[in-house]
């Protein structure tokens, strides 16, 4: 096997010099990304299309960081804050209206715990996927083989080491449910605080 059908099994890898060159193409249109007019948001979004392939609504803040680009698959309205770093060694699947605050970091790639394997230059990648409508706060980290359900909430600063399931607030490192989300969440805004009824009326009208 090559080490790019051994990386994408999700075996024991080494970056040779095809892995390489997929990474050159990737930080090619990283850097025309990363170096934009922050104000020309039409363009980012072209280029977050280049980079992403399909994607349907994606925005990114830049500066953003990943290894490949075409092994993270995206669903409608992504949005990702500024410094967001996605290593897509293994496929990063993530659903629809999905949101990441800054500093989000999405782990696949890992090596060996032993000096003597690790030291022989082999690597690994395993599969991330989250899903749809899941609001990821800022400087969590989300490490490699984990699955993240629909509907979730992610505190800020954690350290996801283990699934999530669906409909769920979580948080801490390790990152723990701390509770269901119900119907009464509906219309909270930030802790006990309520929508207002303006915005609530607008909510409900743009809903139907």
């Amino acid at each position: 096997m090559t080490n790019q059908e051994r990386r994408d099994a999700q075996m024991a890898y080494i970056s040779d010099d095809s892995i390489m060159q997929e990474q050159q193409v990737c930080r090619k249109k990283l850097q025309k990304l990363n170096f934009m007019d922050r104000s020309d948001f039409e363009g980012i979004a072209e280029a977050v299309k280049d980079l992403l392939g399909v994607s349907e609504g994606a925005f990114i803040n830049p500066p953003f960081y990943c290894d490949y680009g075409t092994h993270i698959e995206v669903g409608k309205n992504f949005f990702a804050n500024y410094n967001c770093t996605i290593l897509d060694v293994a496929k990063v699947k993530i659903g629809d209206y999905c949101q990441m605050a800054p500093n989000v970091a999405v782990y696949t790639a890992g090596h060996p715990i032993h000096p003597y394997s690790r030291d022989s230059m082999y690597e690994y990648g395993k599969e991330v996927t989250i899903g749809d409508h899941v609001w990821i706060g800022g400087n969590t980290v989300i490490c490699p083989g984990v699955h993240i359900g629909d509907n979730v909430v992610i505190g800020a600063g954690s350290v996801v080491t283990r699934d999530l399931p669906d409909w769920t607030v979580a948080a801490g490192n390790p990152c723990r449910v701390i509770r269901k989300i119900t119907d009464q969440d509906k219309r909270l805004l930030f802790r006990d605080e309520e929508i207002d009824e303006e915005a609530w009326a607008d909510i409900e009208r743009r809903s139907k």
